[in-house]
């Protein structure tokens, strides 16, 4: 399974409503972070799980159940969390 895969499977427990995982490794190759094997990613994610938090709890709420993949298999995260109405 890619990391892609696995960091959707994991982020199911948000119930989102879309998701969209970009693989940014490639742009990075060469970066002292990357040599160790772990990739770059950007994420959006859309779930009404989102509604009345903050920023930093949104973000909180993704990296919770990525944690033991962090710095690893994935060195950067880029994270948009939004509700369907932000969206």
């Amino acid at each position: 399974m890619s990391i892609a895969d696995e960091i959707r499977l994991r982020l199911a427990s948000l119930n989102p409503e879309n998701i969209d995982i970009f693989d940014d490794s490639a742009a990075h190759a060469g970066h002292a972070g990357a040599a160790s094997g772990g990739g770059h990613f950007d994420v959006t994610i859309v779930s009404a799980i989102f509604a009345g938090k903050k920023s930093l709890e949104r973000h909180r709420m993704v990296y919770q159940p990525l944690a033991d993949l962090i710095p690893n298999q994935i060195h950067a995260l880029s994270i948009r969390a939004l509700t369907p109405d932000e969206f």
